[in-house]
């Protein structure tokens, strides 16, 4: 059973940054799909972003894009997702995801089947 621990998260002016980290404990990272995902209140979750197993490809929702960087380093186990230019529609608790074995890289929450406790964003104006 893989454990993930997020971490990273905090309250943030409008405009700014912060990196959420995910630590995997498990020996086969490197051979599957992570991703990030998160839920505002009163909202669906709505997964954000996904990298493959080398961090080759990456895949990143349209809300997204230009402003967060998803990566990760194998030799730790831990996957990265940088944000920027972070907005109060940012806000959310944010998890992190592991891909189902075999599977191709998607942002499809089905093709994902772990997640940790999540970290909690919070942007204000």
């Amino acid at each position: 059973q893989v454990q993930l621990v997020e971490s990273g998260g905090g309250s943030v002016q409008a405009g700014g940054s912060l990196r959420l980290s995910c630590v995997a404990s498990t020996r086969a990272f490197s051979l599957y799909n992570m991703g990030w995902l998160r839920q505002a209140p009163g909202k669906e979750c709505e997964f954000v972003s996904a990298i493959s197993q080398r961090g080759d490809s990456t895949l990143h929702a349209d809300a997204v894009k230009g402003r967060f960087t998803i990566s990760r380093d194998n030799a730790k186990n831990t996957v990265y997702l940088q944000m920027a230019s972070l907005q109060r529609e940012d806000t959310a608790l944010y998890y992190c995801a592991r891909g189902r074995y075999g599977e191709n890289l998607s942002l499809n929450l089905n093709d994902y089947n772990a997640w940790g406790q999540g970290t909690q964003v919070t942007v204000s104006s």
